[in-house]
C-alpha cells in the first residue's frame, strides 16, 4: 500500500505530457507464428542515473524522491519493423532499465501526439521535453523495465511520414520494440518476469489499445498482457469522423484531424487530390504546408461533396479506412481500464464509452470505464496518470 500511495503522489505531481493528441469483427488466427528473425539492430547507452540524481530531478514534487528505488540506465534501441507498405524499416525507441538482479515486469509506454517539427520529444531523443524524461523515468526506477517506441516517422525513421492514428502500424512498431527489448535483455542478462503492462494517453492511448488487441489476437503466448490502461484514445474512428463532419460548432483541433485524413488517404491508396477534401484556399495551403492554419468550422474547411459522402455512407473507400482503424469493438481478455475526460473536446468521451459498451456486449468481463468528470484532453492528464498507475499496480 505504501508503494501504491507514493506512486499516486508522484504521478499526480508529474503528470504525462499529452499530445497536442482493426475492423469490427475480423476473424483472426489464435496466434500467428512467432517471428524467427531478430529485431534488435543496435543499442546505445544514453545515460546512467543514480537514485540521488533521480530524486534530485523530481525534488520539486513532494515525496517523489522517496519513491525512487533503483538506479536506472537509459538506452536508445534501433530495431527492425515494417512500414505501412509492408517494407522493412529501421525504427527506434528508448529503453529504461532499473539496475537490479531482481526479475521485473515489462511496461510498454506509447507516447502522445508529436508534430514532425517537434520531434525531439520522441523517447529516443531523451530530451527534457520528452514524456520519458521525468515521469516515465521515475516509473522505471520504481521497478518497471520500460519500452518506449518512437513509432515510425521519428528518431531513426524520421525521414518517413508518421502514420498518424494508423492502428496497425502503431501496434506493430510497438510490438517490435518489445521484441527488441526482450532480445536486449537476453543479451545483457537483464531478468524479466512474465508480466507485461501497457500505458499511453491520447495517440498513445489509441496505440496502447491497438497493441493490446494485436498481442491478444495474434501473439498471446509471445507476450501475455497482464493489464493495460489506455487514456483518451480515438478508438471509434467511424463515429468520430461523423461527429467532426456533422459539427456546426467551432472545433479547436481540426489541423490534427486533417493529419489523420492525410494518413488514411495515403496509406490505403485512395490518393485523392486535396481539392477533393478541402475548400479553397485551404487545399492549396495544405498542399504547401500540411500543418498550416485551417478554420475551426468543418463546413468551411471540408468540401460539401466529401462531407456528404461520409455522412451519407456513400464514400466507400474512406469509410473502409475509418472502419479498418476502429478499435472499440472487440473482446479483450486481460484487465483493461479506459480513462477519459468527460469534457474532452479534442477526442470526445464517447470514444471510450463506445468501447466499454461494445466490449462488455462481447463478454469482456475485465473492462472498466473511468470517467474523469469535467476534464478536458489536457486537464485530465494528471488524474489519468495517477489512476492508471494505481490500476496497473494492482497486478504488479
Amino acid at each position: 500500500m505504501r508503494r501504491l500511495r507514493l506512486t499516486f503522489l508522484l504521478w499526480a505531481g508529474l503528470g504525462v505530457a499529452a499530445g497536442s493528441g482493426c475492423s469490427k469483427d475480423n476473424t483472426l488466427p489464435a496466434e500467428a507464428p512467432a517471428a524467427a528473425e531478430t529485431h534488435l539492430v543496435n543499442s546505445t547507452l544514453i545515460g546512467e542515473y543514480s537514485t540521488t540524481a533521480l530524486a534530485g530531478r523530481v525534488s520539486n514534487i513532494p515525496i517523489a524522491g522517496a519513491l525512487v528505488r533503483y538506479p536506472i540506465r537509459v538506452y536508445k534501441l534501433t530495431y527492425t519493423t515494417r512500414n505501412t507498405d509492408g517494407q522493412p524499416v529501421t525504427a527506434s525507441g528508448a529503453l529504461l532499465v532499473p539496475v537490479t538482479t531482481t526479475a521485473l515486469p515489462l511496461l510498454s509506454y506509447q507516447h502522445g501526439t508529436i508534430r514532425p517539427d517537434d520531434e525531439d520529444r520522441a523517447p529516443s531523443y531523451y530530451s527534457a521535453s520528452s514524456e520519458v524524461y521525468s515521469a516515465v523515468l521515475v516509473l522505471a526506477s520504481t521497478g518497471y523495465i520500460v519500452s518506449a517506441p518512437d513509432y515510425i516517422g521519428y528518431g531513426a525513421s524520421k525521414a518517413l511520414p508518421h502514420p498518424y492514428e494508423h492502428g496497425e502500424s502503431l501496434a506493430s512498431a510497438s510490438l517490435d520494440m518489445l521484441r527488441a527489448t526482450k532480445e536486449f535483455c537476453e543479451k545483457e542478462k537483464v531478468t524479466l518476469n512474465k508480466k507485461n503492462f501497457l500505458l499511453g494517453y491520447s495517440e498513445g492511448g489509441y496505440a496502447t489499445m491497438a497493441l493490446h488487441k494485436l498481442i491478444e489476437e495474434k501473439y498471446p503466448t509471445e507476450f501475455m498482457v497482464t493489464a493495460s490502461a489506455p487514456g483518451a484514445g480515438a478508438y471509434h474512428k467511424s463515429a468520430f469522423a461523423d461527429y467532426i463532419l456533422a459539427s456546426t460548432q467551432p472545433l479547436n483541433f481540426l489541423s490534427t484531424y486533417v493529419w489523420v485524413l492525410d494518413t488514411y488517404n495515403r496509406v490505403y491508396g485512395i490518393n485523392r487530390p486535396l481539392t477533393y477534401y478541402y475548400n479553397p484556399p485551404y487545399a492549396a495551403q495544405l498542399q504547401a504546408n500540411p500543418f498550416s492554419a485551417v478554420p475551426d468550422r468543418a463546413n468551411e474547411l471540408f468540401t460539401t461533396g466529401f462531407r456528404t459522402g461520409i455522412l451519407n455512407k456513400t464514400d466507400a473507400a474512406m469509410a473502409a479506412a475509418f472502419r479498418a482503424n476502429d478499435l472499440h469493438d472487440w473482446q479483450p481478455k486481460a484487465p483493461l481500464a479506459l480513462f477519459h475526460g468527460t469534457a474532452d473536446d479534442y477526442v470526445p468521451y464517447f470514444n471510450s464509452e463506445d468501447a466499454y459498451r461494445a466490449m462488455r456486449a462481447r463478454g469482456a468481463t475485465q473492462v472498466s470505464l473511468h470517467p474523469i468528470q469535467g476534464g478536458n484532453h489536457f486537464t485530465s492528464v494528471a488524474q489519468y496518470t495517477l489512476e492508471a498507475l494505481g490500476f496497473i499496480t494492482q497486478y504488479y
